[in-house]
C-alpha cells in the first residue's frame, strides 16, 4: 500500500512557475514509477508526464513537453514536477500516481495502482 499526498499547487500568473511535490509514504517508493496526470474543469483526467522508478527515463505530453520537468528522489519518497511558462490552459487539479510494475513510465491512467487527492493549479492571464 502506497499513500501520496501533493503540494505545492497555487495561483500563479501565466508565464510564471510553479513546483509540485507528491510525497509517498512505505519503504518501496523507488520500485514504482511514478506519474502526474491533470483534470481541467469539464474534461476528463489527462497524463502530463510520468518517470520510471530509478529516475532514468522521463516521459511527457506534447503540450507540456519543454515547459514541465518531472523528478524524483528516492532517498525523500518524492517526485516532483517543475511547471514553467505556465499558461492559463494549464489550470487544472494535478494528480500524482505510482505505478506498480516500475520500470518503463506509462501514459496510461489504467496503469497506476494508487493515487494521490490532487492539487489545484490555477494560471491566471
Amino acid at each position: 500500500q502506497v499513500q501520496l499526498v501533493e503540494s505545492g499547487g497555487g495561483l500563479v500568473q501565466a508565464g510564471g512557475s510553479l513546483r509540485l511535490s507528491c510525497a509517498a509514504s512505505g519503504r518501496t517508493f523507488s520500485r514504482y514509477a511514478m506519474g502526474w496526470f491533470r483534470q481541467a474543469p469539464g474534461k476528463e483526467r489527462e497524463f502530463a508526464a510520468a518517470i520510471s522508478s530509478s529516475g532514468g527515463l522521463s516521459v511527457y505530453e506534447d503540450s507540456v513537453k519543454g515547459r514541465f520537468t518531472i523528478s524524483r528522489d528516492n532517498a525523500k519518497n518524492t517526485v516532483y514536477l517543475q511547471m514553467n511558462s505556465l499558461k492559463p490552459e494549464d489550470t487544472a487539479v494535478y494528480y500524482c500516481a505510482a505505478d506498480s510494475r516500475g520500470g518503463v513510465p506509462s501514459r496510461r491512467e489504467t496503469n497506476y495502482d494508487y493515487w494521490g487527492q490532487g492539487t489545484q493549479v490555477t494560471v491566471s492571464s
